[in-house]
């Protein structure tokens, strides 16, 4: 079983910027990350392949929001640029245990998942 560990999450006031990490204790392939706001279903917000060659992203963090994975391929950051309030949720982050040729952005896509970190964007 693999252990996902984010951190990196915090209060920042909008218009700034963030980079939250997930560590694995072991190999994964596709690895994403998640966000869900109180009240609401956790969202995709963005996912990056095993080699890192090939990223998506939703909409709604799409040219604010940069993902990314170290060389070793354990750990994934997500960079997120010009918060606004709406980005304020739980952050979480998600890893398969296989690989596949499609694009990853539904919760059930993935096997592994961290414990979430708080991001908090102030007006």
């Amino acid at each position: 079983q693999v252990q996902l560990v984010e951190s990196g999450g915090g209060l920042v006031q909008a218009g700034g910027f963030l980079r939250l990490s997930c560590a694995a204790s072991g190999h994964t392939y596709a690895m994403g990350w998640f966000r869900q706001a109180p009240g609401k279903d956790r969202e995709f917000v963005a996912s990056i392949s095993w080699s890192g060659a090939s990223t998506y992203y939703a909409d709604s963090v799409k040219g604010r929001f940069t993902i990314s994975r170290d060389n070793a391929k354990t750990t994934a950051y997500l960079r997120m640029n010009s918060l606004k309030p709406e980005d304020t949720a739980v952050y979480y982050c998600a890893a398969r245990a296989s690989s596949g040729s499609k694009w990853y952005d539904s919760v059930g896509d993935y096997d592994y998942w961290g414990q979430g970190t708080q991001v908090t964007v102030s007006s």
